[in-house]
């Protein structure tokens, strides 16, 4: 009988733009302040990409960090996972220029579509293909430009995003870490609660849908919250089951960066004190896919998580998706 696999997280690594806007620089631009923003949001500053900065540089250079952090070069990773829903082009996937940036060899590369919770999902299919064979080295990066997408005359959204990437290596290991079980799910009835309308096969681009503005993100924040809460609760509920751990058993919760109303209304339906959840939207926003691996590498490189340490992954995104994802850290 083969012994069985698990899929450790061996290297981790974050980018962000060169660009740093504050809420004082949104405040002279649009009818906001610092006051405002912080009271609703939590967040002080985001990260705005440039125009030589596209979703692949983001995560190439996370990427790079990762297989770094992890002491292997590219040519062992054989397979790639990009989670994103800003991509270079329509097609081909982004992971494709990934691939091409770090001078990966020929294995698999394919670009994953879920939203903010983009990396969670990835995780789960990540793990996966670890776990049964198909890979040894798997790279898996969520990168979003999602200020792209953003009409900056909108306070109600403006203020909200970010840019960004974050990157995690798993490799096999015979020992019980990284991913011990995941749970994801969608209500594809609240497709229409958060999107961008223009720039598909459903409504191609024409002068007439931009100049209605139908080419930035909006969404229904109240609606967005009810179902945030309830999505990474049941789904973190689910994993922490399946995984056979309590929630004494956690270490460190690492939540979707989104709103931190959210955060602190999901600690308080599971019973957890906000000093064992991470908080770094001040700092960055919501950079949506990229949201929780930025906070696991800060969380890792602050030392609030260490080898053989759970850590709870929970996310919410437009889909609606969301996902649940309990990690024992470290490798052996």
């Amino acid at each position: 009988m083969s012994s069985p696999r698990y899929a450790a997280l061996v290297g981790w690594g974050m980018a962000v733009p060169q660009r740093l806007v504050t809420n004082e620089e949104l405040a002279q631009r649009i009818d906001t302040s610092d006051a405002w923003i912080r009271s609703r949001t939590g967040i002080a500053q985001r990260y705005v990409a440039g125009p030589d900065e596209p979703t692949s540089v983001l995560a190439a250079a996370a990427g790079r960090a990762a297989l770094t952090r992890a002491g292997l070069g590219p040519e062992a990773v054989d397979t790639l996972i990009v989670a994103t829903c800003t991509p270079d082009r329509p097609f081909p996937a982004t992971a494709c220029a990934v691939q091409r940036m770090l001078g990966m060899g020929r294995g698999a590369a394919f670009d994953l579509v879920a939203a903010c919770s983009g990396f969670v999902y990835g995780l789960s299919v990540g793990t996966s293909l670890v776990r049964s064979g198909m890979s040894r080295v798997l790279l898996l990066i969520a990168a979003d430009v999602f200020t792209h997408f953003i009409d900056w005359e909108d306070r109600n959204t403006c203020v909200l995003f970010g840019d960004g990437a974050g990157a995690v290596v798993l490799q096999v290991s015979a020992a019980p870490f990284g991913s011990l079980a995941s749970n994801i799910g969608a209500w594809g009835a609240g497709e229409t609660l958060m999107a961008v309308d223009v720039g598909g096969t459903l409504l191609p681009t024409t002068s007439e849908l931009l100049s209605e503005r139908r080419q930035y993100v909006y969404m229904n924040g109240r609606e967005i919250f009810r179902h945030a809460v309830r999505g990474m609760c049941e789904s973190a509920e689910q994993a922490v089951r399946e995984a056979g751990v309590s929630f004494d058993a956690i270490r460190l919760v690492v939540p979707h960066q989104a709103n931190v109303r959210i955060i602190e209304a999901v600690a308080k339906r599971l019973g957890l004190p906000m000093e064992r959840v991470f908080v770094n939207l001040d700092r960055y926003g919501n950079t949506s896919a990229a949201s929780v691996p930025l906070a696991l590498c800060e969380a890792a490189e602050q030392g609030l998580i260490a080898p053989g340490d759970l850590v709870l992954l929970t996310a919410f995104g437009g889909g609606l998706t969301w996902g649940s994802s309990v990690v024992r850290w470290g490798c052996e």
